[in-house]
């Protein structure tokens, strides 16, 4: 059994999903799993952890944590880490935790496995997968020497686990010497996207060049819609001025891990495929039967893009209804 700490993601006071699954994952290997939370009046939310597999909340509630940076939010963590001394550390492989843990690992002076895609406890050991060659092939990470082990884990690798209303957890006050700052955040400016992130939904819908503008990606949308699915685009899509950035599935985007991942008119560059291609479930439609994409696909539907999303759509939507 390893003591374990969970370095909790939240957004606005909301624990975000990929958390509770780190949590779940931990207490179901039968870890002593401690978790920490910061930010600025975020310790109501840490009364729940408990339900999820957590022994111990630790909790970092600070006006200077109200929003993300990683020099801030870096001190704290590698302070948490020094005092509880764990002997693993897990954090979700989103745009802030990888921005994060590489900035903690520095600060306690050990190694880092990032975007790991599968977990092995042993003891107070712990054993990695991690994708590497654009995920062609999947290297398997050991740590040695003294300090903690520490990862990112991606998104969706577990699931959520139920919560135990029986079960809670202790909540503890962690001070954080911030000393001088160099960096202040003034304001956040949130997108008007009400779809889920493309990171962290169960399925995401994604189209390509094909679409040939940003206005038939409606097509996509209402099965989005229909299904509570996210919207996600390729490179060339995002390049052509289709969809913002922040919907880019790829090696330059984001790396998704869906249960059902819908690929409507991409042809699967090396790129693309190094951020979707372990989703659990992948659906493929081109025109080209030759496409990369259909060499990773469990589904594929060689047609125009155009007429098979409508027939999806009215067919998700029957299967919806009963």
């Amino acid at each position: 059994m390893a003591k374990v700490l969970i370095v909790c993601e939240q957004r606005d006071g909301k624990i975000k999903k990929a958390t509770y699954e780190l949590l779940g994952a931990s207490a179901a290997a039968g870890n002593e799993t401690h978790a920490l939370l910061m930010g600025e009046g975020v310790t109501a939310a840490a009364k729940d952890l408990g339900q999820y597999g957590a022994k111990t909340v630790h909790v970092a509630d600070h006006a200077t944590l109200k929003f993300y940076t990683g020099e801030a939010y870096a001190l704290a963590v590698a302070q948490a880490v020094k005092t509880l001394s764990p002997e693993i550390v897990l954090a979700s492989h989103t745009p802030s935790g990888k921005d994060l843990m590489p900035r903690v690992a520095a600060k306690v002076g050990v190694g880092l496995a990032s975007d790991c895609t599968a977990l092995t406890f042993s003891g107070a050991k712990l054993v990695v997968r991690r994708p590497v060659y654009s995920g062609k092939a999947t290297a398997e990470v050991e740590f040695i020497g003294a300090g903690p082990a520490m990862a990112t884990v991606r998104g969706n690798t577990f699931s959520v686990p139920k919560p135990d209303a029986s079960k809670s957890a202790d909540v503890a006050t962690i001070a954080v010497d911030f000393g001088s700052l160099k960096t202040k955040v003034i304001e956040v400016v949130k997108g008007n996207s009400e779809r889920p992130d493309v990171a962290e939904a169960a399925i995401v819908i994604s189209g390509g060049r094909a679409l040939k503008s940003a206005e038939n990606f409606k097509v996509i949308e209402e099965i989005a819609d229909t299904l509570g699915a996210a919207v996600g685009a390729s490179r060339a899509a995002v390049d052509a001025g289709y969809r913002p950035h922040r919907d880019q599935v790829g090696q330059t985007g984001k790396v998704v891990s869906p249960a059902l991942y819908i690929a409507c008119g991409i042809s699967g560059a090396i790129q693309h495929l190094a951020g979707m291609r372990t989703s659990k479930t992948i659906v493929a439609i081109n025109t080209d039967a030759e496409a990369p994409i259909f060499q990773i696909a469990d589904y594929g539907v060689v047609g125009d893009l155009f007429a098979v999303c409508p027939v999806l759509k009215d067919e998700f939507k029957k299967a919806k209804e009963s």
